[in-house]
């Protein structure tokens, strides 16, 4: 009868563990390095843009998807730091996440 009881319990558990085990969504040590090379040139070129110093800007690069976030003075702004981070070698999409003062 304790045999019925633990048996489904532990069939369980062992499903619980095996489903939530997933190694999809992780990047390998060249797709790391890669994001983060091209965070900073999205970063570098932002803060050197002679319009707009984007000093309140933050780059955040996953899988060659890049996510601005922070602050900017207006909606000109926002819109041109996206097409400079389309432009930027190795981003294959970006999330405008940049919002007004």
């Amino acid at each position: 009868m304790k045999h019925f009881m633990v048996t489904p319990i532990l069939i369980g558990l062992v499903v619980l563990a095996t489903g939530c085990a997933s190694d999809q969504n992780q990047r390998t040590a060249g797709e790391s390095i890669d994001d983060d090379a091209t965070s900073r040139r999205v970063q570098n070129t932002l803060s050197s843009d002679p319009a707009y110093k984007y000093t309140e800007v933050k780059v955040a690069t996953y899988q060659g998807k890049v996510q601005l976030s922070g602050f900017v003075d207006n909606e000109k702004q926002k819109e041109h730091a996206e097409e400079v981070a389309k432009k930027t070698p190795g981003v294959k999409e970006v999330k405008n996440n940049i919002e007004l003062k």
